[in-house]
């Protein structure tokens, strides 16, 4: 799956970058500073034209990068939010049928924190004490759970119950590690829920997805490192394939 989204990211990135730039001048900044790094090795006994060679590739080089600005915004910002939402679903793997995991809940302060508690679904139970860490503001529970689903943990204190999606499967689903109150930048990149109610005893209720880790080439990757290298190969290949100026 991985493969076939580099290679579908690869070729939309050199498609947008071809239509959102200045193909010719792209060109002939590039011809310009082949002929500037071309008179240094010519003429490189006559020092004025090597300097002068120099101080044109330096300019040719602003020009260039100004050229290639602008088309690489149209591809990086909605690049970023491709990656952050494949990464909720490729980032991790859902929790397993009699798999211990973990759930820490984050007080919002020190008098909170022996008030919580947490609430399990049927499916569900905890296989231990819960633990409290006095100087994180935290408790973890571990828990199990006995059959696959799609569960709300809730997290209680202070006569209210904030809940936590939780999967357990052996498919791929759209996973979320952390409900986060406010911190809206943070939520973006790392969470896939709506925001805990602010104010409130809990700032955050987490669960430990194990990491997903992908084997290609004979080597383990990180999905992000491999998505990049593939999408980068893939677009060089059909930069060359079509013509395209980078």
């Amino acid at each position: 799956m991985v493969v076939l989204l580099s290679v579908i990211i690869g070729l939309l990135m050199v498609v947008i970058f071809r239509y959102t730039s200045d193909q010719t001048a792209i060109r002939l900044a590039k011809d310009h500073l082949k002929a500037h790094l071309l008179a240094v090795r010519l003429f490189q006994d006559q020092l004025p034209v090597v300097l002068n060679s120099y101080a044109r590739i330096i300019a040719g080089t602003g020009k260039y990068l100004r050229l290639a600005f602008k088309p690489l915004l149209f591809i990086i910002l909605p690049l970023t939010l491709v990656i952050v939402e494949l990464d909720r679903y490729l980032g991790a793997t859902p929790l397993q049928t009699g798999q211990a995991f973990l759930v820490t809940a984050h007080a919002a302060d020190a008098d909170s924190l022996n008030n919580l508690s947490l609430q399990l679904p049927p499916q569900m139970s905890t296989t231990a004490p819960p633990v409290h860490i006095p100087a994180d503001n935290e408790v973890v529970w571990r828990v199990v759970a006995a059959t696959d689903g799609n569960y709300d943990i809730g997290i209680a204190a202070a006569g209210q119950t904030f809940s936590k999606r939780t999967v357990v499967s052996s498919r791929l689903a759209r996973l979320s590690p952390v409900r986060l109150r406010g911190q809206f930048w943070k939520r973006i990149f790392i969470s896939a829920e709506p925001a805990l109610s602010d104010p409130g005893p809990v700032t955050s209720i987490a669960l430990n997805y194990p990491s997903r880790n992908i084997y290609f080439a004979w080597m383990e990757w990180n999905w992000i490192w491999l998505f990049f290298v593939l999408s980068l190969a893939a677009g060089f290949l059909f930069k060359t394939i079509l013509g395209i100026e980078i």
